[in-house]
């Protein structure tokens, strides 16, 4: 089985075995482009292909049964991906089950597996997924500019809003705050010639958002105003998409969450007041990890997730021959 996470920061593929796990992994720090038609399938494959030519290679998988790739921002740019991935695995690799889901699915089925409830994927950016296994809904994950609530890049901006008060003498600044943001962007009257022009605006932005949470382990009233805050953020998005019964699970997934307890203790407070009948549990594994949970299930026919055509498509089968490996070394592991 092959399974693929393609996000912001590149792309990772992972060779899979049903009764063996994960063989062989290989990644690449180059995002795949999006242009007018959306995310590039050509671009995608151009990078994919090496990658697993060298994982069979490497492995000596000779037949891929199924593949499931995970792509951020497959639900509103992925239509020249779902018209044009499937047939393109199944002509260079033979692959004759192929699966495409946003990058919110494979983290979901990561981190909970096919099971009711909700998971908080943050980083730079903030979305929340939830589902009933009837259909999937989703909250925020609308960019920094319009939403990404309590994200990474929106408490990098709240940190950067509370220093420039400081340095203006507002109400509501942080001294500690000022002198980090000094200690990082020099100036902080420049501060808006540094940020504003540039494209990776959202990067910049929440690569403060560290030293927020550092400022907040010391004690900072203000850091620790914004981390509540978020937290707050975080719930409400998890609320809006978690089942509204039964028993279901919260999960949290991603980098925001390595800020430790002044982030995590408010919102636990938080998802206990919102969602008193969900439970939350640690994250089994990384989006990555979704994909393969999905491939293996694809395989044997037994995914059973919400397939709605944007957030997971399953392609018709293709009745394609794969190509073999007749290279020396080779063998016939079946996957």
């Amino acid at each position: 089985m092959l399974a693929v996470d393609s996000g912001g920061s590149g792309l990772r593929a992972a060779l899979a075995a049903a009764d063996r796990g994960v063989l062989a992994r290989r990644a690449s720090t180059v995002p795949v482009r999006t242009g007018a038609r959306g995310i590039d399938p050509e671009h995608l494959m151009e990078q994919l292909v090496p990658m697993v030519r060298a994982l069979t290679a490497e492995t000596g998988v000779r037949e891929l049964t199924a593949a499931v790739v995970g792509a951020a921002g497959l639900s509103t740019l992925g239509d020249a991906l779902r018209a044009e991935l499937p047939g393109a695995l199944a002509r260079e690799f033979g692959v004759a089950k192929v699966a495409l889901a946003a990058d919110a699915v494979t983290a979901y089925v990561g981190a909970l597996g096919p099971s009711p409830g909700a998971v908080i994927a943050a980083g730079t950016g903030l979305i929340a997924i939830g589902t009933d296994l009837a259909d999937w809904r989703r909250a925020d994950g609308w960019g920094h500019l319009l939403g990404d609530c309590g994200g990474g890049a929106w408490i990098g901006r709240a940190g950067l809003e509370a220093a420039l008060r400081a340095h203006d003498g507002r109400p509501g600044g942080s001294a500690r705050l000022r002198a980090r943001a000094e200690a990082e962007f020099g100036p902080l009257p420049t501060l808006p010639g540094q940020l504003y022009p540039r494209a990776d605006r959202a990067a910049v932005l929440a690569s403060f958002a560290p030293a927020v949470a550092d400022c907040a382990h010391r004690g900072d009233p203000v850091a620790l105003d914004i981390l509540g805050a978020a937290a707050r953020q975080l719930a409400e998005s998890a609320a809006a998409v978690c089942p509204a019964s039964g028993e279901p699970r919260i999960a949290l997934t991603g980098g925001l969450f390595r800020m430790g307890d002044p982030l995590l203790r408010p919102l636990e407070i938080e998802l206990a007041q919102k969602l008193p009948h969900a439970h939350q549990v640690p994250a089994d594994g990384d989006p990555l990890h979704g994909s393969v949970r999905m491939a293996a299930d694809l395989a044997t026919d037994a995914l059973t997730l919400p397939s709605d055509g944007t957030m997971l498509y399953v392609a018709p089968k293709k009745g394609i021959t794969p190509v073999r490996d007749n290279s020396p070394g080779s063998h016939a592991d079946h996957f």
